[in-house]
């Protein structure tokens, strides 16, 4: 079985399936205005200075959620235990707010997940968009997001073909995914032509499995206004689609930008501690 699916990844990547990818609507990756306009307004008051997040709306469980953790004062003292310059600053773990220095952080959370809230490509990894942190696929495959901690994209500028590579990536991926689904589902017809020794119909198989595959997934390539995003104000388009991205920096970006800039361990934690004093909410719905 595990040589019959290496056989037909490989001649998926090899099939052409690349050749041409279609842009979805453009109305389907535009933001809604109300999620963006109308959405509550959270104020961040850091060591550094102050940042004000605007919350999407269509991302109502990752909002209420933050708003209660707001207002019950849990990310009042915490730090941002995770900067890395040139891609995000993260906090909302609670136990860094009795942290000593040299503590490992990151592993804290308050005992549960939030159902993941994925809108990409409404929502992407813009800089200054706000993420829910999550742990890894392998312990995760829904892909539920920490009850506490988050981070703000600082990002970089990609290239066109640092773009390009990352939307085939992507596009393999899916087929890679659907490709797998089909195996599980024909793995007794699988099995047995291998038993069998019937080389003409496992080959035979492989094909129809092959285009399959390639008619039921269609490629996709990033909307134009996203990519113009990421080529003007840069961020972190790798993780598009695999993380709840459920808000914004209106005000304070300087601030985000002194953050990242901070000196840091082998952890990834600022040497000298950056915290979050207070969160308040100044606009709610």
């Amino acid at each position: 079985m595990k040589i019959l699916i290496t056989v037909l990844l490989t001649m998926i990547a090899a099939s052409g399936a690349f050749a041409q990818t279609d842009a979805p609507a453009k109305t389907e990756m535009t933001q809604t205005a109300d999620s963006i306009a109308d959405g509550p307004v959270v104020e961040l008051t850091t060591s550094l200075g102050t940042v004000r997040i605007r919350l999407y709306n269509d991302t109502p469980l990752h909002r209420d959620n933050f708003l209660k953790l707001v207002n019950d004062g849990t990310y009042d003292g915490v730090l941002f235990h995770r900067v890395i310059d040139g891609f995000m600053i993260q906090t909302g773990d609670p136990d860094s707010k009795t942290a000593k220095p040299g503590d490992h952080l990151g592993a804290g959370d308050l005992g549960y997940t939030v159902e993941a809230e994925i809108r990409y490509p409404r929502h992407y990894h813009k800089y200054g968009a706000l993420a829910a942190a999550r742990t890894g696929d392998a312990m995760n495959p829904e892909r539920r997001s920490s009850g506490s901690q988050f981070y703000i994209v600082t990002g970089r500028v990609p290239s066109e073909r640092e773009l390009e590579s990352m939307e085939l990536r992507q596009n393999q991926t899916r087929l890679q995914a659907r490709f797998r689904e089909l195996c599980n589902e024909n793995r007794e017809k699988i099995d047995s032509l291998q038993k069998s020794g019937d080389n003409e119909a496992l080959e035979a198989f492989r094909q129809e499995l092959i285009k399959t595959t390639e008619e039921s997934v269609k490629t996709v390539g990033i909307d134009p206004d996203i990519r113009e995003t990421y080529l003007q104000k840069g961020g972190t388009p790798h993780l598009d689609g695999q993380y709840t991205v459920f808000g914004e920096v209106l005000e304070g970006m300087d601030v985000v930008e002194k953050i990242q800039k901070v000196a840091t361990d082998a952890n990834d934690r600022p040497v000298e501690d950056v915290r979050i004093i207070s969160a308040k909410v100044v606009k709610s719905n």
